[in-house]
């Protein structure tokens, strides 16, 4: 079940340094893996003891507090052909992460002890962040500003990063623009970030969320229970300018996008389905010539890629208080099982965090 824990900023660096010095770097330490996904990866997951990781020379070791789950968790893992191929056994999953770094990289300005967060791993298929400990990429960590507790920290990072990605570099102030799926965790960065930038924000989403989005921000909701979303953007007096895309459960709003979008319009789909009729419509949106497609506006396919400025950015408008942290629910380390469960029923309004760290521990 969801637990509550606490997270406030309690201890100093140089408190935290002291007790690291004390007590050194454990041989070993917990990790949720698993060596197959037949089944899904949720009833393949084991708690391992595994041992400590020797990070290289462009490589944080970092001690994971909190972990973010994100459906790239499992969507990729479980294509059977290839987990068997690209995937190490065992695999450990989870890519966002909030912590401290326990022994820096060489050369680096982040310090024994510091608050960070950032993508876990070297793979964003198997980063490892539902573990104890971890590797961090150097490229890839920034440190928590004053202000941000632990928890929204570890929710950042594949969420906020696409959602951010996903909508500035394609609009400007003043643009009009369409989220198609407003309430899960890219969908509340993206309302937030959206119109903290200027934008004019309609989005999609189920009658119980509509509230949800509104509270974001959302200037327009389209309630697909009620509604067909495709048919209310044909009969909209208004013109977008960009449409995202974070679900991908009706390429019609693509090949239909001249009725309801801009000339100069772009559609910006979100990686976020592995069946092979979404890998077929994006080859045929994006690869094949326009008079073969009959595609009018161009299509664009976005993968979160971390970029450290980005994450700085989104970090310090949480601060502020212009992006305000949606957590769905929290779940016990020993609780991840069902924390994917929860995911996969795809009715999360927000992020799924996975607090790693016991309690005593986390409170830091």
């Amino acid at each position: 079940m969801p637990s509550t824990l606490s997270c406030k900023n309690k201890l100093s660096v140089t408190q935290r340094n002291i007790i690291m010095a004390i007590s050194g770097i454990p041989s070993s330490f917990r990790s949720w893996q698993y060596k197959s996904t037949a089944g899904g990866l949720e009833n393949n997951l084991t708690l391992n003891n595994a041992p400590m990781l020797q990070p290289q020379a462009n490589q944080h070791l970092v001690r994971i507090l909190a972990a973010g789950l994100n459906p790239a968790d499992y969507r990729l893992s479980e294509i059977q052909l290839l987990h068997k191929v690209a995937f190490p056994k065992p695999a450990s999953p989870g890519n966002d992460f909030a912590g401290y770094i326990v022994k820096p990289a060489p050369g680096s300005t982040l310090k024994p002890g510091q608050l960070v967060f950032g993508c876990a791993g070297t793979n964003f298929m198997y980063g490892g962040a539902m573990s104890e400990y971890g590797i961090a990429l150097v490229n890839n960590t920034v440190p928590i500003p004053t202000g941000l507790s632990i928890i929204n920290a570890a929710g950042i990072v594949i969420a906020g990063l696409a959602a951010y990605q996903s909508i500035l570099p394609y609009s400007k102030p003043g643009s009009r623009i369409l989220l198609n799926g407003g309430s899960g965790g890219v969908g509340s960065f993206g309302i937030q970030i959206a119109k903290n930038q200027g934008r004019h924000v309609t989005v999609t989403c189920s009658t119980a969320n509509v509230t949800h989005c509104k509270s974001l921000g959302a200037d327009e909701v389209i309630d697909y229970k009620t509604q067909n979303v495709l048919q209310a953007l044909k009969d909209s007096p208004y013109k977008y300018d960009l449409v995202v895309d974070y679900v991908g459960n009706d390429h019609n709003l693509f090949w239909e996008a001249d009725v309801y979008t801009s000339p100069n319009a772009k559609f910006v789909t979100l990686a976020a389905s592995h069946h092979l009729s979404f890998v077929r419509f994006i080859i045929a949106a994006e690869y094949m010539p326009r008079f073969l497609s009959g595609a009018t506006r161009q299509h664009l396919t976005i993968f979160a890629k971390p970029d450290r400025e980005d994450l700085l950015q989104i970090a310090e408008w949480m601060v502020e208080g212009k992006v305000k942290p949606v957590i769905d629910s929290k779940y016990k380390f020993e609780d991840l099982k069902a924390a994917y469960q929860r995911l996969k029923t795809g009715r999360a309004r927000g992020k799924i965090i996975l607090e790693v760290a016991p309690k005593g521990e986390h409170t830091v």
